[in-house]
């Protein structure tokens, strides 16, 4: 049994998300065996516990915090978005010598950045959609449309939009701004998003179970909205030919060592009849009842007891500490 300290909230808009997350996470833990710390950052960057806010301010709060930590085995960051899935949290559980759940720092920092991701992807010969990227200040392209605006750091589709009329342009990129200083400016990609995720074993193998597809009208998004109020057109397992579905796994495991994920990752492509091309990567992908993630695992013979329990494990072993893991490791599906 490990004491787990389990990080939910944030300041980011994902943090009502990322609370339903570590709610699931913590008790996984428990059913497993482990022992559950609750732990939540407010949306003002406040820590707290149980018992209540840890500090008046973030800096103050962080420091209780802090030894709050120490008394754990392990750190389980369930954040979504920045700050904290972009490596923040692995980077203080590094300074603190404490073993942490999923992708080290600069992995997070890397994967958590749509643009550094697709050149990576590219590097590798992944498909990726051609785009422009605006930094801070930079004046609106004139692109021809149909196009997709998001921010390059920000998570559940905030920001993003679906461009037909270029007198919309503008406007998509100021929303964008909203949730991340730079944007991406992408060809609209016609195909079927199916996503996929993979899992690090203990014994130093990858697990990527059968993928799941999300549909929408043609033209539409899988936004904010979708993801979470029921609405979208699930399909799962996802109806993909044994040829493309190989070649996805093979993307997705290459981007995962790529990218120096560690732990877990979710891979989102879109499937198109010329091939396929990624969309996004996510670090700490949604842990809800709704969440895709958990019910791929599932699939693949990995409950969410028994995935904490494994991702803890390898948390341990990364760091030199050792296995300590309740359950004995599920069978690694193909």
């Amino acid at each position: 049994m490990s004491r787990v300290a389990v990080l939910g909230g944030g300041t980011s808009p994902e943090h009502d998300v990322s609370l339903r997350s570590a709610a699931a996470v913590a008790d996984a833990l428990t059913a497993a065996g482990h022992d559950p710390v609750a732990m939540t950052i407010g949306r003002d960057g406040v820590w707290a516990d149980g018992g209540g806010p840890l500090g008046r301010t973030p800096a103050a709060s962080l420091a209780a915090g802090v030894g709050l930590l120490a008394g754990c085995d392990v750190v389980f960051p369930v954040l979504h978005g920045a700050p904290g899935e972009d490596g923040a949290i692995a980077s203080l559980a590094d300074l603190a010598a404490l073993p942490v759940v999923g992708c080290p720092a600069l992995g997070g920092a890397i994967a958590m950045d749509k643009h550094a991701t697709k050149a990576v992807a590219a590097a590798l010969g992944i498909g990726v959609a051609d785009g422009v990227l605006l930094l801070p200040g930079d004046p609106v392209p004139q692109v021809p449309t149909p196009v997709v605006v998001k921010p390059t750091t920000a998570g559940s589709s905030f920001g993003v939009s679906v461009v037909r009329d270029p007198a919309d342009l503008a406007p998509a990129v100021a929303l964008a701004r909203t949730a991340g200083g730079t944007v991406l400016v992408e060809s609209y990609v016609r195909g079927r998003e199916v996503q996929l995720a993979v899992v690090e074993r203990r014994d130093g193998s990858l697990t990527v179970p059968p993928p799941v597809e999300y549909g929408v009208a043609e033209g539409e998004v899988f936004d904010t909205s979708r993801k979470y109020d029921g609405t979208a057109v699930v399909r799962f397992p996802a109806a993909v030919d044994e040829p493309v579905l190989a070649a996805l796994r093979e993307a997705a495991v290459r981007l995962f060592r790529a990218l120096g994920c560690g732990g877990l990752a979710r891979f989102d492509f879109f499937v198109t009849d010329d091939g396929f091309v990624l969309n996004e990567v996510n670090t700490m992908p949604g842990m809800t009842p709704q969440s895709g993630f958990p019910r791929m695992c599932a699939a693949g013979g990995l409950d969410l007891p028994g995935l904490v329990d494994e991702l803890v494990a390898v948390a341990l072993l990364s760091s030199g500490t050792g296995p300590v893991g309740s359950r004995a490791a599920a069978p690694a599906p193909a």
